[in-house]
Parts: structure tokens; C-alpha cells; sequence
């Protein structure tokens, strides 16, 4: 609806995940090194965690653009399955194309695809979103996948990508095995106030802008309203920017931003 009014060619604040506006902040740079480290290394498992809208997922899109990332990859977005659609789910995203009833039938299955794949010289990399929501049978299921190995030679990469309730799980004493099998965890924080107008910035760059349409008072607000969250961030900015278009204003102040900030106040109380 604003692109034309703002001179853009796409729009800039989507919420979905979109590798092209991908900007990366020092947390950022530091925990895709962990997780190329981890798969480099051949580690079992690897956490990623985070509040709410700091970018985890948008991290695990940018990571699997990885023209070095020579690996079978299956994401999960939500974990919260019995233990058999959970293996279903992976035979269908593994494109193994197999049937079967029963937890061994699978598993027998399964090490005969991580064998030949590991033939093949690629790896295999399991993405568990929204961990947070895993039940303790899954857990366990999903630790025992890390069993199949060969030659100390682990066949299957796990990452548990979750909101920082997942850190309970894992400490949980249930959870002791799984925890000893951890070697890689990074915890993503927020934006601080300077990074979230790079992330402004570079987003309106990408989308096309050649102008500051955001003012330094709208940046503050901003960043008073999103408390650094780029979820929180793209929402507002995109309310900003409807605003100005209907305003018929092609610079955004501090005080459209605090306008928008209350229609959105739901969003943070």
C-alpha cells in the first residue's frame, strides 16, 4: 500500500522470516559461528535459545543459505507430538518414504538412512523449533537418535531452537543424559539502542529506500516501544510507516511513533 509513497520496492518490516533482510548484530555473527562450529565439529546436540522475537528462527533461515552447509535438513516447527507422529513426521521430511508401526520398525530404518547418507559424505541435520514445547518422551526419543553413530562419528546433528523456558527443561534432572550430550548452547539477547537503528537502517536499505525516513526521536521510540525485540520492531515500524502514508508524511518523528506505540501497547503489557 506505502511503497510507492516511501519510494520502496519491497516492503521492508514483514514479520515472516526473509533471508534478504537479514542483518546481522555482533550477538548475531558470534552465535552463527557457534552453530557452524557445532556442525563443522560433528557436535550431537546444540541449543539455541531466546526470548520471544529476538530472531532465532530468522538466525536458523539465514544458517541453511549456507552454500558450505552440505547436509539433509528437516525442521520441525513444533514439537508438541507423540512420539510416532514425531517419526513420521521425520520420514516424511527425511524423504525416507517408508512405513511402518512401530518405534523399532522406525529407528531400524532410520540408522539404514543416516548410514547411507553418511556414504554419501553429507550430514544430517535435525531442526527442532520451539523446543520449549518438546514432552519428556520426545526428549528422550529424540536422544536416543544421537546414539546412532559410527566409529565415534556422529551421524546426526540435533539443534533445539526455543524461548528461554527450554533452559528448565534442561536442567531438569530427567533430562541429565541429554544435557552431558550439549556441547554448543548460545543464548540470543536483544538489540541495544544503537544496533536497532542499524537494523532499521539496513532493512529500509534492502527494501530500496535511499532516504532517512525514520527520524533520530522515531529511532528512540522505537527502541522504547520494542525494547530492542526485531519482532516488536518490524511490527511498529510497519504501523509507523502506514501511518505516515495515510498522514501523507514521508518522515516519521518521534510523536507518529509514540501514536503507534499506543494503538500497540497490547502487544507489550
Amino acid at each position: 500500500m506505502y511503497l510507492s509513497h516511501y519510494n520502496l520496492t519491497l516492503k521492508p518490516f514483514e514479520e515472516s522470516p526473509d533471508p534478504r533482510f537479514f542483518w546481522l548484530s555482533e550477538k548475531h555473527k558470534e552465535a552463527l559461528a557457534c552453530l557452524k562450529y557445532g556442525i563443522q565439529e560433528n557436535k550431537a546436540f546444540l541449543l539455541l535459545n531466546g526470548d520471544i522475537g529476538t530472531g532465532k528462527t530468522s538466525l536458523i533461515h539465514y544458517l541453511l543459505l549456507d552454500n558450505d552447509l552440505d547436509a539433509r535438513v528437516a525442521t520441525i516447527p513444533d514439537p508438541a507430538l507423540s512420539v510416532l507422529d514425531f517419526f513420521k513426521l521425520l520420514s516424511k521430511l527425511f524423504n525416507i518414504n517408508i512405513k511402518f508401526r512401530t518405534r523399532g520398525d522406525f529407528l531400524s530404518q532410520f540408522e539404514t538412512f543416516l548410514y547411507n547418507t553418511f556414504s554419501e559424505q553429507k550430514r544430517v541435520l535435525l531442526i527442532i523449533d520451539e523446543a520449549q514445547r518438546l514432552n519428556q518422551q520426545l526428549i528422550e526419543q529424540i536422544r536416543l537418535l544421537s546414539n546412532i553413530e559410527r566409529k565415534d562419528v556422529k551421524l546426526i546433528n540435533i539443534f533445539l531452537v526455543g524461548q528461554n523456558e527450554v533452559i528448565d527443561t534442561i536442567k531438569d534432572e530427567k533430562n541429565k543424559a541429554l544435557r552431558q550430550r550439549l556441547t554448543v548452547h548460545f543464548t540470543i539477547d536483544p538489540l541495544t539502542e544503537l544496533e536497532t537503528q542499524e537494523y532499521i537502517k539496513h532493512r529500509l536499505s534492502v527494501a530500496g529506500s535511499k532516504a532517512d525516513i525514520f527520524s533520530s526521536g522515531a529511532n528512540h521510540e522505537i527502541f522504547s516501544f520494542s525494547k530492542g525485540y526485531p519482532r516488536l520492531i518490524n511490527i511498529i515500524c510497519d504501523r509507523a510507516l502506514l501511518t505516515g502514508y495515510i498522514s501523507d508524511k514521508k518522515n516519521i518523528t518521534g510523536e507518529m511513533v509514540k501514536q503507534c506505540a499506543d494503538d500497540l501497547k497490547i502487544l507489550v503489557e
